[in-house]
């Protein structure tokens, strides 16, 4: 792979309106990808087959996110407050801030990483140390990355800079990879690339002889034969984790590039594939959404999500993704500050006006 410091940037939008709406599609992408896919979790095709027939919508009474979209808008919210001087330092002081340092709660449907790496920094390790456990792969950080790329627009290498400054704390090896072939994605995306050169954005900051490169090239070979050949491309057949993520990230742009970057399609492949599907499907819905624009999301499906509910992250309860996309788009497009209101809000001691 050549030095993330000579890939070229994808030229920006100087349009902020239409840098808002992609903002907005990329967050509220991952968030109703999220919901649509979480009932799929885990599963088989066949076994999403025999219960729902093909997936089209929502099948869970009460659809919401799950930690991906609690997670998602931590980093958000992160980067807002610090832009592109983010530090591992400052990523871990946030970890334990919102997260290590609180009363757990419910703390549900985390994921081995986070709890791996919640453990560590509970008994004192520091980044990167702290992201020293068994599940360094897995695909926790390229869940929660699409706000780097909403956040530099054209500037992929940028984007996956930064995701690798968050994935410090929690991810090594592969799971960085796979942050930051999203994290670049997303910023292509956002610029108006269309969908080859997003996929290409996306390997140019993996090392071409990683996992993820080759599960990505696999995938997006596979795309025009459809969501079984995809699957089939990437899959490990009998491996029981489901949050590997060389393949998780593979399956969600294969879907995207099967589809074509339509966002419905996306979304959609992404979740009948099965396996980790809210994280999958949230992953295409984050690409695709950057790519068409929050119109392109059907409005039956992004009527339900309202604020997160801090299930698994207490303290981001209240929080709208469609509230931290704006936030990244008046970080970057300057010249005007955050919000004063966002800074008590992000200290955890006050809910989000």
């Amino acid at each position: 792979m050549a030095s993330i410091a000579c890939i070229p940037s994808v030229p920006a939008s100087g349009d902020a309106t239409g840098r808002r709406e992609r903002a907005r599609g990329a967050l509220l992408g991952l968030a109703v990808g999220d919901a649509l896919g979480a009932p799929a979790e885990n599963l088989k095709p066949s076994e999403i087959r025999a219960r729902w027939g093909r997936i089209t919508g929502y099948v869970a009474e009460h659809p919401a996110g799950t930690d991906d979209t609690e997670y998602a808008i931590f980093s958000g919210l992160l980067l807002a407050r610090h832009g592109s001087a983010l530090t591992p330092a400052h990523v871990e002081a946030a970890w334990h801030e919102w997260i290590a340092d609180r009363d757990e709660g419910p703390f549900r449907g985390a994921g081995f990483s986070e709890r791996g790496t919640l453990e560590n920094l509970r008994r004192g390790l520091a980044a990167p140390i702290s992201a020293q456990h068994r599940h360094a792969w897995s695909d926790g950080l390229a869940m929660r990355a699409a706000p780097f790329g909403v956040f530099a627009p054209g500037r992929p290498a940028e984007a996956a800079r930064l995701a690798a400054i968050d994935g410090s704390v929690s991810h090594d090896g592969e799971g960085i990879y796979g942050g930051q072939a999203v994290a670049a994605g997303v910023a292509a995306a956002m610029a108006g690339a269309q969908p080859v050169a997003v996929v290409a954005a996306a390997l140019a900051v993996v090392p071409d002889d990683s996992w993820t490169a080759r599960c990505l090239r696999r995938a997006v070979a596979a795309a025009h034969r459809g969501e079984r050949a995809v699957r089939s491309a990437v899959v490990i057949g009998g491996y029981p984790w489901t949050d590997l993520a060389p393949e998780a990230v593979a399956l969600a742009f294969g879907a995207y590039a099967a589809a074509d970057g339509d966002f419905e399609q996306s979304v959609l492949t992404a979740v009948n594939m099965g396996r980790d599907a809210d994280t999958t499907a949230a992953v295409a819905g984050a690409l695709a959404g950057a790519t068409q624009g929050v119109s392109a999301i059907p409005p039956d499906w992004a009527g339900p999500i309202g604020p997160v509910r801090g299930r698994c992250l207490p303290a981001m309860a209240g929080y709208h993704v469609l509230d931290v996309a704006d936030l990244l788009t008046q970080a970057v497009s300057g010249p005007e500050p955050v919000p004063t209101d966002f800074a008590l809000a992000a200290d955890g001691t006050e809910a989000p006006s």
